[in-house]
Formats: C-alpha cells, sequence, structure tokens
C-alpha cells in the first residue's frame, strides 16, 4: 500500500493547508513540463497528485488512514533496518551519461531514494545525470526506515564528473601509454635481431677458422 504521507513529506496528523503547501511545492519541482516530460518525473507527479486528491477528500483520507493504519500493524518487522548493498554501475560520468543504481536491503518497509523518490525494499533503477553541483558532484542518498521502531539508516553513493577535457586527458595518456608500449617492444626486438646477427657473425667466423686449422 502507498503512504501517501510519505510522498507528500508530511505527517499523518498533516492539516488541508499543510497538504496543500506539500503538494504546491512538489509539483512545481516534478511537473513533467519543467523536466523535459522525462518518465522518472511524470511517475512521481502522478504521485504525488494522487497522494493529494486522497488526502485533500476527507471521506477518503478517512477510508485511507484506516486501511493505512491495519497493513502497518500487521506487514512491518520489529528488527532494525539494514542495507546489505547500495552500489552503482560507475562512480565517474559525464553529464548526460547514464548510470545503473541497485540496492538491497532489509526489515526496512519504507525505502526512499533521492532524487528517485519511493522505491521497493530491493531493486535497480537507471539514470541520466544532466547537471552535476558546483564541485562536479552528484548525491544519490539511500534511506531505509522501519516505521515501527522509528529507525532510518543512510546510504549514499557520489558520482564524480568527468569532465571533456578529463576525458580527453584520459584518452591521450592511454595513447601516450600504448605508443611507448609499442616503442620500448620495437626497441627490445631491434636488441633481439642484433644480439642474433651477431652470434650468426660470431659463429662463421669461428667455422672459417677452424677450417683454416684443418688446412695447416
Amino acid at each position: 500500500m502507498k503512504d501517501y504521507y510519505y510522498f507528500l513529506g508530511i505527517p499523518q496528523n498533516a492539516s488541508a493547508e499543510d497538504i496543500k503547501k506539500a503538494y504546491r511545492k512538489l509539483s512545481l519541482k516534478y511537473h513533467p513540463d519543467k523536466n523535459e516530460n522525462d518518465d522518472f518525473f511524470s511517475d512521481r507527479f502522478k504521485e504525488i497528485k494522487e497522494a493529494y486528491e486522497t488526502l485533500m477528500d476527507a471521506g477518503r483520507r478517512k477510508l485511507y488512514d484506516r486501511n493505512l493504519s491495519s497493513q502497518q500493524r500487521n506487514v512491518k518487522s520489529i528488527l532494525p533496518p539494514k542495507i546489505k548493498n547500495f552500489s552503482a554501475s560507475k562512480i565517474r560520468a559525464k553529464a548526460g551519461e547514464e548510470i545503473t543504481v541497485y540496492w538491497n536491503t532489509y526489515d526496512a518497509d519504507l525505502v526512499k531514494i533521492i532524487p528517485f523518490g519511493l522505491e521497493k525494499p530491493n531493486g535497480e533503477r537507471t539514470i541520466r545525470i544532466k547537471e552535476f553541483d558546483s564541485q562536479g558532484k552528484f548525491q544519490i542518498l539511500l534511506h531505509a526506515t522501519n516505521t515501527v521502531l522509528h529507525k532510518t539508516i543512510v546510504q549514499g553513493i557520489t558520482i564524480t564528473e568527468l569532465a571533456e577535457s578529463q576525458s580527453d586527458s584520459f584518452e591521450k595518456e592511454t595513447l601516450s601509454n600504448s605508443t611507448n608500449t609499442y616503442q620500448q617492444t620495437q626497441k627490445k626486438e631491434t636488441k633481439s635481431q642484433r644480439l642474433v646477427s651477431l652470434i650468426i657473425f660470431l659463429a662463421l667466423v669461428a667455422m672459417i677458422i677452424v677450417w683454416l686449422l684443418a688446412d695447416f
């Protein structure tokens, strides 16, 4: 069952005015028109709108609260939440590049990943990084919560921007290393060829000397 209060970032005793304020703020942030109709933002906007419409209707909210409380009593674990794995396919990327995030949690009935939003306890999601912060970083945070114990643990992943100049420098360095390796190999081959030629020459000289001595 979806937790509409968590979608809007408000407590269960929030007033109608609190719900309106939260909805206005989040709808501006996640509106598809402001995010190039990205599927991720479209999905989040639909969830926020669904939560708002449900909680602003007194009858629907009362029924929702009753069902939510029942589910919370019957399903939730009494063990502290744990994060078994939280990783990304790469930790250095360029703007516009896609990365995949993987996570696995235990005993957490509420899992939120920033900037994705609410997620299942285990899963993966691919995101395209559009921009980094002023320090060239992109932060992804996993919040795993056990609402029975009111305990949350947080783990983060930092993606570092790989600028075009760094990418070019990396490619040049790789090419330079390859060239140096090739040149060193060529030098080694040249030295080996010279050594072989010298051995052959000495062998011929030795044969000639033996032949001359045999005549005497």
